[in-house]
């Protein structure tokens, strides 16, 4: 059974900062999508804190580009293995916000920084 999700979800590995008013806290992105994300992190951040969330692409060699800084949601979070996976629903974004966010979008559609690998398409489209 396909479920019909308003964007399409992209397995892609970036790194993430969650700031939570003075707290911050470092992970990666197992999901991108237009609506929000999946991150792996240490700690957990209790469901409904209202957070910003930068998202960097990491290339070869270790170059990052720059962040890129989403008001968002955690709308849930679980235990899994010794950390915690959180997701996040992205707020309204202002029309900067959300074409910053096409373009980091685009970019892992057409493949990001390596040539385009199974784990880097959509991930609704891998269970089609």
């Amino acid at each position: 059974m396909t479920q019909n999700r308003e964007h399409p979800r992209y397995a892609h590995e970036a790194a993430v900062t969650i700031v939570a008013g003075k707290a911050l806290v470092s992970g990666h992105t197992t999901n991108l999508s237009r609506g929000g994300l999946c991150a792996s992190l240490a700690q957990p951040i209790a469901l409904g804190t209202a957070i910003e969330v930068e998202v960097v692409l990491v290339f070869e060699g270790d170059v990052r580009s720059e962040p890129l800084r989403l008001p968002a949601l955690v709308v849930w979070c679980t235990e899994v293995d010794d950390g915690h996976q959180i997701g996040i629903s992205f707020r309204p974004l202002d029309t900067e916000l959300a074409e910053y966010l096409g373009l980091f979008l685009k970019y892992l559609d057409q493949g990001g920084p390596k040539e385009r690998m199974k784990r880097d398409m959509p991930v609704d489209d891998r269970f089609r």
